[in-house]
């Protein structure tokens, strides 16, 4: 196992609301998938999970080193939670390539919010 990359961001939560509540729909499906919206507009302070998915997309692209632009979208990365509850980073598109191309197996991360702020890490691992 060789470690790729890692990557960490943290958020103001308010900033997150506040994107939310001048852009709505049009922000929220610019930066999040279709599951990610169902699963936080169900929670009970739903800009306090989007901000934790929005750290940890920051931290993806940190862990990957490519920044989020050309060689990885917002929509390339989607957090899914296992059935044990944990988070999973799930890359599709350029994200997806990029990570074949540099022999990227998984991308561990771990979420967390306060109060105040969301933040994120993120581990990009190479098994072989």
């Amino acid at each position: 196992m060789r470690i790729f990359g890692i990557g960490i961001d943290v958020i103001e939560i308010e900033r997150v609301e506040k994107a939310i509540e001048a852009f709505g729909d049009r922000f929220l499906a610019r930066i999040f998938t279709v599951g990610e919206r169902d699963y936080c507009l169900k929670q009970n302070r739903p800009a306090v999970h989007f901000a934790a998915r929005w750290s940890a997309k920051e931290a993806t692209s940190k862990a990957l080193g490519t920044g989020i632009g050309e060689l990885l979208s917002w929509g390339d990365m989607e957090i899914v939670r296992r059935q044990t509850g944990e988070p999973e980073m799930v890359l599709s598109g350029e994200g997806l390539g990029f990570c074949s191309q540099h022999g990227i197996d998984q991308i561990k991360i771990s979420l967390t919010h306060a109060k105040l702020y969301a933040a994120a890490n993120a581990v990009a691992i190479s098994i072989s």
